[in-house]
């Protein structure tokens, strides 16, 4: 997910002066039928599925919809959902077969052209949809979304083709043999024929394919979405809905869950981590997500793309000592990182414990002696710019410097450089206005290491902020891609990995923890992979 951008909460209202009723959960009794409540806050962009990139208005895609693929709650396998088989002889050319049975909540029939077009309509540059890259590996992107500032020369990718009612052929412009797991992420999503019949109602209330059915939606309030009675998947909800109440901080949301007010807030704060085991018990949960947090540099700066300057990265990140970090800023919600991809993925999914080595360890001593072998610091200074608005990133920023200045006996030698808000930061980094290291968080789109790597570090990646740009690392992602068998995708992956190791692309600094809280009316509460409450499995007591 773009950035791990996690948008901010609102308050119900404050329980002084709104009833328990007002603010809380969905009506007294339980059941198959009851409603229960939870945090949430305002998605950036309508729910367009492949114009949502931020993880609030992922939350609601994926109670709403289902794709081809779906990955599993407790593994984050990606299993067959709509697709009844996914065909290819080279890794290269894709024939779809789409199961039979499926509707929209609208009754519509979910057809292999309701995914060709919402495909189609995803890519297209006159749509503008923030998730447009993900087609760009589809033959004929460069037509309907060209990136070199030319004008649009088709509306639908020539590499899609409908062949059958519930069939399609994909072709893409390389061998990308992982390509059929990344298509749970909800920019694959099909659309029903209302979407593009009466786009501006279908936004209003968006009609889908999955467990729920929104109910309706007051921005900066409340959205309801309730059990889809007719849903012909196997998921279907163990509730009768969620209202999802926004708040802009989630303090507020945690003293509503207290009071009894609100069910579920699935973003613990920082504030509250020291007590919240305690207050709830075996309510709380603190579990491993695909999320980390690193340090990137701007590579379009000379200072940091010079000779000498891989020893001065790789000694600030010996400087920097993420286990007292993690511990006293974070009390265990966060795990030092030893790689740059996540636990999560699992051994089999190319997650290569201790990958960093040495260069992730605290080390003062070596730290200082490799920066001064790299030249020094730039300016003799650097400055960590981080978003101040959101998470408690001046408290580990500051902390990273502590240890910096610490290891390397200079209390100058680093600095948070905060800017006001996140807007603000991504415009600077997108401006390519960064002049040292910044905070990038990484949460992954689908549960893969490519997703880890290539959008990140491929050379004018999709999410390549700090324009890192290795010939190696290129030809070994491209050699991965092509790959036929998942374990020889996922040798060359983490010797791709090994280059970013050993130029210090960016310091990894540890991987991120789902965290929630919930009200003893909720039963069978869990994270997912990606951090996010499967709500279909919640049961309303």
């Amino acid at each position: 997910m773009r950035g791990a951008t996690y948008a901010t909460r609102a308050a119900c209202a404050a329980a002084v002066v709104l009833a328990a009723t007002a603010c809380g959960g969905g009506g007294g009794g339980g059941g198959a039928d009851a409603v229960l409540s939870s945090s949430w806050g305002d998605p950036q962009n309508p729910l367009e599925p492949a114009n949502t990139n931020e993880v609030q208005g992922g939350k609601v895609l994926d109670m709403i919809f289902r794709g081809l693929k779906r990955y599993d709650p407790a593994t984050g396998e990606a299993e067959n959902m709509l697709a009844e088989k996914i065909e290819t002889t080279d890794s290269q050319h894709f024939t779809v077969t789409v199961k039979d049975g499926w509707t929209f909540s609208n009754g519509e029939k979910v057809t292999a052209k309701s995914f060709v077009d919402a495909w189609n309509y995803g890519a297209s540059l006159k749509n503008n949809q923030r998730n447009a890259y993900f087609f760009s590996y589809i033959e004929g992107y460069d037509k309907v979304h060209p990136e070199d500032g030319s004008e649009q020369s088709a509306d639908t990718l020539s590499g899609l083709k409908v062949t059958g009612d519930r069939t399609f052929t994909v072709a893409l412009s390389q061998k990308f043999s992982t390509f059929p797991d990344t298509l749970g992420y909800p920019a694959y999503a099909p659309l029903p024929r209302a979407f593009f019949d009466d786009h501006a109602g279908w936004l209003k209330k968006p009609v889908g394919n999955g467990p729920y059915r929104v109910d309706n939606y007051t921005r900066g309030s409340q959205m309801s979405l309730r059990k889809w009675d007719d849903y012909p998947g196997d998921d279907k909800a163990a509730n009768g809905g969620v209202d999802l109440k926004v708040y802009t901080d989630n303090n507020t949301a945690y003293t509503d869950l207290m009071a009894g007010n609100l069910d579920l807030v699935d973003d613990v704060p920082a504030a509250q981590l020291k007590n919240v085991g305690s207050d709830l018990g075996d309510r709380y949960i603190n579990t491993p997500a695909g999320i980390i947090q690193t340090l990137a540099f701007p590579y379009y700066d000379k200072d940091w793309n010079k000779s000498g300057s891989d020893k001065v990265r790789k000694g600030l990140s010996m400087a920097i000592d993420r286990a007292q970090i993690t511990k006293t800023i974070f009390h265990g919600t966060r795990t030092p990182a030893t790689d740059w991809t996540s636990p999560v993925l699992g051994a089999d999914g190319g997650y290569k414990k201790g990958l960093c080595g040495e260069a992730c360890e605290y080390k003062p001593d070596e730290a200082k002696k490799l920066i001064k072998e790299g030249g020094g610091l730039p300016g003799g200074q650097v400055k960590i710019t981080y978003n101040s608005d959101t998470g408690s990133h001046k408290q580990w920023v500051d902390a990273v410097c502590n240890s910096i200045n610490n290891a390397l006996d200079n209390d100058k030698a680093c600095v948070g450089n905060p800017v006001g808000t996140f807007a603000d930061f991504r415009n600077q980094i997108t401006g390519k206005k960064m002049s040292g290291p910044f905070r990038a968080g990484w949460q992954m789109d689908y549960p893969l290491i490519q997703n880890f790597l290539q959008p990140l570090y491929y050379t004018n990646g999709s999410s390549n902020d700090g324009k890192w740009s290795n010939d190696e690392f290129d030809s070994l992602i491209d050699k991965a891609n092509g790959q036929t068998g998942t374990a020889g995708a996922i040798k060359s992956f983490q010797q791709a990995e090994e280059v970013v190791r050993d130029t210090m692309a960016a310091i990894p600094l540890w991987y991120q923890n789902g965290s929630a809280g919930y009200s003893d009316r909720l039963s069978g509460v869990k994270l997912n992979p990606f951090s996010v409450p499967v709500y279909d499995e919640i049961k309303v007591s």
